[in-house]
């Protein structure tokens, strides 16, 4: 049928012409197959800048809760990001791996790789408005990468929120005139314990790993009860003071987290922004300590030499992946209660920096302290420098139980720890919880009970992680819950996204969200580089992997059996639901491939069998 337009002129005489303020929208064609003689197009349209609005697909009426201000996601990104690793594990590793010269690594690893996979999970969550699962609607066989992340948040809760449990443990007992690990003669210790002044062991162990002095000996006998234990065939029963700690974390997390959003944006108003007033308040104590500048000054110290070892590569690329927590779904689930016109691309800039200064930050704060040991002690710095929970929970509070008013700055350092845990904690669990409410209405409709059957269930794991032998139980999770699982499944992620989906489309999406695309940097990172990345790091994380001890305890064989049982049940979640997907599929091969590999929005060209092909790039194109 042909339609004449009449010219301007003759129309008016029939009615005058108005100027209408109509929205201009450029309008995508897609050329599909031909069938039966007739050409088929699909066409959607792009809003312009003024009016951004939802992904193709999504309701016009988007009722999604999002987060009362800006400020709530920010807080709560950076509190999730910047955790317990930025203090106890970043300042170490950068003065063993050459100090200053240790940065270079780092920064190269942060820019290349860490902020374009921060960056791109942030905009993949806030363009999709869902959770871990839900968002690979952008492509169906990856869903199961976002039941792997869930599953590795979940694993994560079990003894992370016991290390806050410690952490609580302490605080409580600092509320004393005297600190209960600073002297011997107590119940919990030995009669090897032994009080150092300005000695060292005879036996030629660093003092960092000395297990008799008070500190140690409250640790590990005081609040662990480690002694009375063999191994982690024999766990013995659960402590009662380390269950009523525990019970306290949940609680706390269960009310943070109870009403989504909305109550989780507040309470991180007071836990992300605590530790940087703390971490202030303690450098300017620690500079004023008696050979404070020694600490700072190794701390420092530049050896390019360092950067001829591998292991130093490692270290720093191992590091800036977990220390941002790209892959565990708590990003994607932060940004989809983002406005939709949201820049993230900003937010990612921003959290990532901040999370990488504060690692470095931290570190004054520590090797000032341990400067001030090695002095009180006539030892090297060396010989005090740890990391993990020999930092925060043996060296460090010693050091503080030797300085004037000693209460309060041991009040003051675990208000510390506490506050980065939990926020943290509350990070996880969010992952979990809204990326199984996304996907099981039902759960969604009932937040508060699933949050605390959630709450309740990492409760009742973690009970084993607080038993004697407990501290082999969170070693065992810590190694293999989210070493090489997580790994893969942002190497997965990165691959879905950037090869199956695309970078173009990707970078459609986000210019749909901000209007401007990405620049050809971010695209080649997302493509190349990020992938190779994670590769790399896949592979060292597999050949760099000593027997699994805790100091001089070998774990058995059968102990590696389980961890690599718990890595590999969220790993076998990718092929597992792929499989899954491609069966449960009606029509053809080819039908279910496209299916499986194309947009749910789009699904509808596969019925009608207008997809000629199925939007990947031309290597994939069927």
């Amino acid at each position: 049928m042909n339609i004449q337009v009449m010219p301007e002129h003759k129309l008016s005489s029939v009615a005058p012409m108005k100027q209408c303020n109509v929205e201009k929208k450029e309008v995508e064609l897609i050329l599909v197959k031909d069938q039966n003689g007739v050409q088929y197009t699909n066409s959607s349209i792009i809003p312009t800048n003024g009016s951004r609005v939802g992904p193709p697909g999504s309701s016009s009426e988007d009722n999604r809760e999002t987060w009362g201000k800006k400020i709530d996601f920010l807080l709560s990104v950076i509190g999730f990001a910047v955790d317990l690793a930025n203090v106890w594990r970043f300042p170490y590793l950068c003065y063993k791996n050459g100090g200053g010269a240790f940065l270079i690594p780092y920064i190269l690893f942060l820019f290349i790789a860490g902020m374009p996979l921060f960056y791109m999970e942030l905009a993949l969550g806030q363009y999709n408005r869902e959770g871990a699962a839900t968002v690979w609607k952008i492509c169906p066989v990856f869903k199961g990468v976002g039941y792997t992340v869930i599953l590795i948040a979940l694993y994560v809760g079990f003894y992370y929120n016991v290390i806050i449990a410690w952490s609580l443990h302490y605080l409580f007992s600092s509320m004393t005139t005297e600190l209960p690990w600073l002297r011997c003669g107590n119940s919990w210790n030995s009669v090897n314990c032994t009080e150092f002044n300005g000695s060292l062991p005879e036996n030629g162990t660093s003092y960092a790993k000395y297990k008799h002095t008070p500190a140690a000996e409250y640790y590990e006998r005081g609040v662990l009860n480690l002694h009375e234990s063999s191994g982690i065939e024999d766990l013995g029963w659960p402590r009662w003071q380390l269950v009523l700690c525990l019970v306290v974390v949940v609680f706390i997390l269960y009310f943070s987290l109870w009403k989504g959003v909305k109550s989780s944006g507040k309470v991180v108003y007071i836990t992300a922004t605590m530790p940087y007033v703390v971490l202030f308040v303690l450098l300017i104590r620690g500079i004023t300590l008696d050979g404070s500048m020694k600490g700072i000054k190794q701390y420092l110290s530049i050896d390019f030499n360092r950067l001829s070892d591998p292991e130093v590569w490692i270290d720093a690329a191992t590091q800036i992946f977990y220390s941002l927590g790209a892959g565990f779904g708590v990003l994607i689930a932060f940004a989809s209660y983002n406005k939709f016109d949201n820049n993230c691309y900003r937010d990612a800039l921003l959290t990532s920096t901040v999370n990488c200064v504060t690692s470095f930050f931290s570190g004054f704060a520590i090797f000032s302290v341990l400067g001030y040991m090695a002095k009180k002690h006539g030892v090297e710095v060396k010989d005090v420098a740890t990391e993990g929970p020999g930092l925060v929970f043996v060296i460090y509070p010693e050091a503080i139980s030797t300085l004037l008013g000693s209460t309060f700055w041991a009040i003051v350092f675990f208000i510390m720890l506490l506050t980065l845990g939990i926020d943290s904690a509350m990070g996880g669990m969010e992952a979990v919880l809204t990326g199984l409410s996304d996907d099981f209405k039902i759960l969604k409709r009932n937040r508060k009970l699933f949050t605390f059957a959630t709450a309740f269930g990492t409760f009742l794991v973690a009970l084993l992680c607080i038993t004697n032998g407990g501290i082999y139980v969170v070693t065992l999770l810590d190694e293999y819950a989210a070493g090489t699982s997580i790994l893969f499944g942002v190497l997965i992620e990165a691959i879905g996204v950037s090869w199956f989906y695309g970078v173009d489309r990707f970078s459609e999406d986000i210019e749909r969200m901000m209007g401007f695309k990405p620049g050809l940097y971010w695209r080649l990172c997302w493509k190349y580089v990020s992938p190779a990345f994670l590769l790399f790091v896949v592979i060292a994380s597999a050949v760099k992997r000593p027997p699994l001890r805790y100091d001089n305890y070998v774990f058995p064989e059968w102990a590696n059996q389980i961890g690599w049982g718990v890595a590999m049940s969220s790993m076998l979640m990718v092929p597992f639901y792929a499989i899954y997907k491609f069966f449960s599929l009606p029509g053809t091969f080819r039908e279910r491939i496209a299916y499986c590999i194309t947009p749910e929005h789009e699904h509808h060209m596969v019925a009608e069998g207008k997809v000629r092909q199925f939007r990947l790039r031309h290597w994939l194109a069927i």
